[in-house]
């Protein structure tokens, strides 16, 4: 059964660097699973953040401008097609982790027969997998036009400011429609301590769930992060394993 994990929230917030952590912890806890990225953020900045600056994306697929490596298979049905061009277009970043990216994504009201076809093919091609991690947009909104499934934990990345806690319960009241029976929480990011005590006592007004917090938020840092994330993983609705 495939484990689902959406990073949320503000473009600059950290979604990135906290989805590259959540990568780190999962292969650190689950060594045989076999995990997914997606990049679902406009900005394909999970992709370069590995130095990937490849265009090849599922909206090369349906637009028709993806370049293949090889010649396309003749006598394939459109279903076919697109699960094979789909592998095409899968990056390899370690024995048991791939990566893909989406880019554009059609709306769910496009008419075009390859819109659900391709919908079909990429929640196939997500149950192949223990782990899918989803670097996304704002918020699940633009997750939801890209594939039909459910999302097990999705945690909103927000600076540990009022600003940042009034924008994750922005986030928050925008998602939850989209992943009805999952949970949804907060990561509270550059964590003053100052403003902590503030900061829980806001969530708690907007009965968001505080998940956990980073400190020395500096993806030059890794392992502070990295850190922080093994702390609160209990506390996701994920399975567990003990570290060594």
């Amino acid at each position: 059964m495939t484990s689902t994990i959406a990073i949320i929230g503000k473009s600059g917030s950290g979604k990135t660097t906290v989805a590259r952590a959540f990568l780190e912890v999962l292969k650190k806890k689950n060594k045989n699973s076999l995990i997914l990225l997606v990049d679902n953020d406009l900005s394909l900045e999970l992709s370069d953040s590995f130095g990937i600056k490849s265009k090849n994306t599922i909206y090369g697929i349906k637009s028709g401008k993806h370049e293949y490596k090889t010649g396309i298979p003749e006598g394939m049905s459109k279903q076919e097609y697109i699960e094979w061009a789909l592998e095409d277009i899968i990056i390899s970043l370690d024995e048991n982790i791939d990566m893909i990216s989406s880019w554009f994504v059609t709306p769910k009201d496009c008419h075009c027969p390859s819109t659900k076809l391709m919908r079909d093919s990429v929640t196939k091609l997500i149950d192949r997998y223990d782990f899918v991690i989803f670097d996304c947009e704002y918020d699940l909104k633009y997750l939801n036009l890209l594939v039909d499934c459910s999302v097990d934990v999705a945690l909103i990345v927000t600076p540990c400011t009022k600003d940042g806690v009034v924008l994750a319960s922005k986030v928050a009241n925008s998602s939850k429609k989209y992943t009805p029976n999952g949970q949804i929480g907060v990561v509270l990011n550059k964590v003053n301590k100052d403003y902590l005590h503030k900061a829980i006592l806001l969530l708690h007004d907007f009965e968001l769930d505080l998940i956990g917090t980073i400190q020395n938020f500096d993806e030059l840092n890794m392992e502070n992060i990295l850190e922080s994330i093994e702390n609160f993983y209990a506390r996701l609705n994920l399975p567990r394993a003990d570290f060594d």
